[in-house]
């Protein structure tokens, strides 16, 4: 009787261990409204593991140049909605380096190069998103 018990949690703690990136179209609030873009805490070497951890939500048209202190320098992976574009930078109040993402789902901010040496993982310090 013990081993279906056994095999049901093993069965909740591996669904539960992956998290996949979300499609661009997957993007939609809890009412069904359109979304921008979505980040993510977590990242893996695994990209079927990416876009996991805490998630926020960024809706068309919001223009934030100081993000939240829970978030700042703590997004590894994003998704941008359809027809959407996220533009976020690496200082706070929109200076630094400057990065502009299109619709489509980056699991690995890591690879996405910052300059010479940098990279995105954990840069992220302000965005705006705009959708059309």
């Amino acid at each position: 009787m013990a081993v279906p018990v056994l095999v049901a949690v093993l069965a909740a703690v591996l669904a539960g261990a992956g998290a996949q990136c979300p499609t661009a179209s997957d993007l939609r609030g809890v009412n069904g409204t359109r979304v921008c873009a979505e980040l993510f805490t977590d990242d893996s070497p695994y990209y079927d593991q990416c876009c996991g951890g805490k998630s926020l939500v960024v809706e068309c048209g919001a223009d934030a140049p100081y993000v939240p202190w829970e978030w700042s320098g703590s997004v590894s992976s994003l998704v941008v909605g359809p027809r959407c574009q996220l533009t976020v930078w690496s200082l706070p109040g929109k200076h630094g380096k400057m990065k502009t993402f299109g619709a489509g789902a980056v699991p690995r901010l890591q690879e996405v190069r910052r300059g010479l040496f940098g990279n995105w993982n954990n840069a992220i310090r302000g965005y705006y998103c705009q959708c059309n």
